[in-house]
This record gives structure tokens, C-alpha cells and sequence, in this order.
């Protein structure tokens, strides 16, 4: 049997034997002062500890490579579930600009068994062009800000107890954001039947409030013009207890930048329409 080797840890004194000594002859250590002494190769060396197959959980490599598999998954399912539901959504999305349309023809849609989509088949979505009402014949549009600014004028037309209405889409900017709406004329094209107004992130409580009826159907029997002049739109929104004119509507109270960019939606956009309403 091989002669073991012990070394001293305090004066490094080796000693070769089956044990170590009692007492360090160098320095007067004792026995466990000693450490036995394993050279390389030595059947009696503890074995290294076996690598571990496939990726180490614990490195970085590890965790950027997870991190990056779970995006794509989650990637690849939310753009899969986004297409699964985008026919819903544009279905959604259609409904409600419907359902926006007969709002401003004084239409509750709200009420107890009325439906968008059976009402508005009586609505005919036409395109004034070159002089003259032609039928659209293109998709269904649920924003009209990029078709007005292309000359691309859309006119909704439909008869209520036997009378033509005209709904014409406007759209404007208020305080925070977007605005947009839709102006419903009479017959004569010289008055307002009823309209809707909304926003996209206007101040709740404040500016907000263009969305709700009690502001909109102020409009409602309100003349465009002012007298005889029928080539500027005189119908606009005042600071609210402030209109006198019969073309003057009262704006909401503390949102007077919300209340100026419905104005000049208001204009702007029967402005547009002028040849139209004129004809």
C-alpha cells in the first residue's frame, strides 16, 4: 500500500506515513494541524464533479434564450388571436359608426328591441360627385376625416315620416384630440334635423360632454345660414349663456377650446358640403 503524505498547515513540515503525526517534530502542532496530502492521478482523489448535459439553467445564456422563445410565442399568439378577431372587430366597429348615423337622425338606439344593422338598411350611403348623388359603392367607411380631405364627399339619405333627410359626416379637433360627428339636415337642406358629436380623449365632465344629448339636440331646428347668405355657415357654438343669434348654440360650460373646435367642425365641415346643400 502506498505510503500516505500529511502536511503540516502551520510550518509545512510533511510527513509520510499511514497517518499523521501525533505531533508536528517541526513546530509542536498537533495531530490535527496535519492534511493529508491527495496527488493528481491518486485512486484515493475525490472524483471531479460530472458536467451537467443540455444548457445550464442557472447561466445567462439560459435566460436570454427562454426570455426570448416566450416573446416570440407570445407574439405569435396575440398576433394569431388579433387576426382570429379582426372580422369581429371591424363587424364591431361598423355597427357602432351605424348606430352613430342614426343617432343624429333621432334615433334612440338604446331603446328596448331596436337594431343597428335592421334600421340602417334604410339608410342609403351616397357619394355627392360631379353635381350629383351617386350611390357609394365601395367598404363601408367608419372614419371620414381622410375621404373629406380627398374631395371624397359621403351622404347619407333616408326618409323619416315621409320627408328626405341628409346626414353629412364632419370631422375637427377640441382640446386634447380628435373630434368627429355627424349633422342630419332636412329636406330643405337649410336645417338641422338632429346631430352627433363625440371625441377621442376629450376632459371627462368637461369637454367630455359634447357626446351627450342634452348638448347635441340644441342643434336640432337650427337654420345654417343667417338670412339670406347662403354661402357662409353661420351655425356655431358660443360661450355657454351667451348665444342671442337663432344660429348660435351654447357651448359646454368650462370647455370652451372643446366647444370652439365643435364650432369650427361645424363649419368646416357643412362648409365642404356647400355645393351640395346649395344645389
Amino acid at each position: 500500500m502506498a505510503t500516505k503524505k500529511f502536511k503540516c498547515e502551520l510550518c509545512g513540515y510533511i510527513h509520510e506515513g499511514d497517518a499523521a503525526p501525533a505531533k508536528c517534530p517541526k513546530c509542536g502542532a498537533g495531530a490535527d494541524a496535519f492534511t493529508e496530502i491527495v496527488e493528481a492521478g491518486s485512486t484515493d482523489a475525490p472524483a471531479a464533479p460530472a458536467k451537467k448535459k443540455g444548457l445550464d439553467t442557472s447561466s445567462n445564456t439560459y435566460t436570454i434564450i427562454y426570455a426570448s422563445v416566450m416573446v416570440i410565442l407570445v407574439a405569435f399568439l396575440l398576433a394569431f388571436v388579433s387576426s382570429s378577431l379582426k372580422s369581429y372587430q371591424e363587424a364591431n366597429v361598423e355597427n357602432d359608426t351605424k348606430g352613430q348615423i342614426l343617432t343624429a337622425l333621432n334615433m334612440d338606439i338604446k331603446a328596448p328591441g331596436f337594431v343597428v344593422a335592421d334600421e340602417f338598411t334604410k339608410v342609403q350611403d351616397m357619394l355627392w360627385k360631379d353635381g350629383q348623388l351617386v350611390p357609394y359603392e365601395g367598404k363601408f367607411l367608419s372614419a371620414y376625416g381622410t375621404a373629406i380631405k380627398e374631395g371624397e364627399l359621403h351622404v347619407f339619405v333616408t326618409e323619416i315620416e315621409g320627408e328626405t333627410k341628409y346626414v353629412l359626416p364632419v370631422t375637427g379637433r377640441g382640446l386634447w384630440g380628435g373630434l368627429w360627428g355627424y349633422i342630419a339636415l332636412n329636406t330643405d337642406k337649410k336645417t338641422v334635423f338632429g346631430t352627433y358629436f363625440y371625441h377621442t380623449s376629450e376632459t371627462a365632465g368637461l369637454g367630455a360632454r359634447i357626446g351627450e344629448r342634452w348638448f347635441q339636440e340644441q342643434f336640432n331646428g337650427k337654420p345654417i345660414f343667417a338670412g339670406e347668405d347662403t354661402e357662409n355657415i353661420a351655425l356655431s357654438v358660443v360661450k355657454a349663456g351667451s348665444s342671442k343669434a337663432e344660429t348660435e348654440i351654447d357651448g359646454v360650460t368650462g370647455a370652451t377650446l372643446t366647444s370652439d373646435g365643435v364650432s369650427a367642425m361645424v363649419k368646416d365641415g357643412l362648409a365642404a358640403y356647400i355645393s351640395f346643400i346649395n344645389n
